[in-house]
């Protein structure tokens, strides 16, 4: 299908559209629940007025809805872009931090620190799973290596197996510390329900530095799809963009598994929607998966809360179920 090349008119109208839709998720989310909320009453608790009969509605939305739509905003926002960040560096759309391991990593790099008890600092967490999904990136990208150059099925191969052997670490670390086993399971599948507003606001401003350090690297995106050697040739020094895109993907990745646990597949469906919606240009690609990420966790959380009412499912349960059609179909497409 030919597409019209990327304005600056084209780029701003698409993501007004897109951050329309997330303020409408996000209201929506936070109107939606066992007990319904107005608008009204959520005005009047977040503006705190005096009103005896807005206290119960205040409670709820500030201790528990709001920090859960921050969270998977942020989450499903950071997710999305390390996703996009790197399928344009493999040039293959079924990389993403879920299925080449990183969550894993990040997992078992959390584990460790709650488990050797230095984990109760809001920081210290996100520092280990940080540590956790560097490495398992690492790992995965030498693994990846075939004759001295990156193969992109060798790759995507070595994540699924190291994510595998990560999952079966959680599950020792879990016995042996005697962990809470509805905790660890909930976080293998990813969970927003311990959602916090202290967790956000670590998370938050680390992720969205790291997710705008990305999208300042979209130019060389795009001519890194060209394939190494034009992009070398042109002025991008592949190798240091790579570097650097690999170690903000894993740091995002690590935040978020820190405070969500391992919600999978939203860095494959969100980028992929995008690419078929807006095209592959990275300078669009990247911030637009930044919003439809934020929205597509939200509205994902939304229906968790909503399928077994007033019980509630994992969010990640949600987000396979999606994702993995998809990935199903992508991986027929290019294989």
């Amino acid at each position: 299908m030919n597409r019209s090349p990327l304005t600056l008119q084209k780029a701003i109208a698409t993501l007004t559209i897109l951050l329309v839709v997330l303020i409408v998720v996000a209201v929506a989310s936070l109107m939606i629940g066992s007990t319904p909320m107005s608008l009204g009453q959520i005005w009047s608790a977040l503006a705190g007025s005096g009103d005896a009969s807005a206290e119960p509605y205040r409670t709820i939305l500030l201790s528990i809805r709001l920090p859960r739509v921050l969270l998977a905003l942020i989450v499903g926002a950071g997710l999305s872009v390390a996703g996009a960040a790197l399928q344009a560096l493999l040039r293959n759309p079924l990389a993403e931090p879920y299925i080449l391991g990183i969550s894993s990593g990040g997992t078992v790099g959390a584990l460790i620190a709650m488990t050797a008890g230095i984990g109760v600092s809001y920081l210290i967490t996100p520092l280990f799973s940080f540590i956790g999904s560097g490495l398992v990136m690492l790992l995965v990208f030498v693994l990846g290596h075939r004759r001295g150059a990156l193969d992109s099925n060798a790759l995507l191969l070595s994540g699924v197996m190291a994510g595998a052997f990560f999952s079966a670490m959680i599950l020792l670390f879990t016995a042996l510390a005697n962990q809470d086993l509805r905790t660890t399971y909930l976080w293998l599948i990813g969970n927003l329900s311990s959602a916090d507003i202290r967790s956000f606001s670590v998370v938050a401003p680390l992720i969205t530095i790291a997710s705008i350090a990305l999208i300042f690297q979209s130019r060389h995106f795009n001519l890194i799809a060209t394939g190494d050697e034009t992009a070398l040739h042109l002025g991008v020094e592949v190798d240091k963009v790579k570097r650097i895109s690999y170690l903000l993907a894993s740091f995002i990745t690590g935040l978020a598994v820190s405070v969500s646990g391992v919600v999978g597949f939203v860095g494959l469906v969100v980028p992929h929607a995008c690419r078929l919606m807006f095209g592959p240009d990275h300078r669009l690609l990247l911030p637009a998966s930044f919003l439809a990420g934020a929205s597509y966790l939200i509205a994902c959380d939304l229906l968790s809360r909503l399928i077994l009412a007033p019980s509630e499912i994992p969010v990640g349960v949600v987000t396979a179920v999606v994702g993995a059609p998809i990935f199903i179909y992508l991986l027929k497409k290019n294989w």
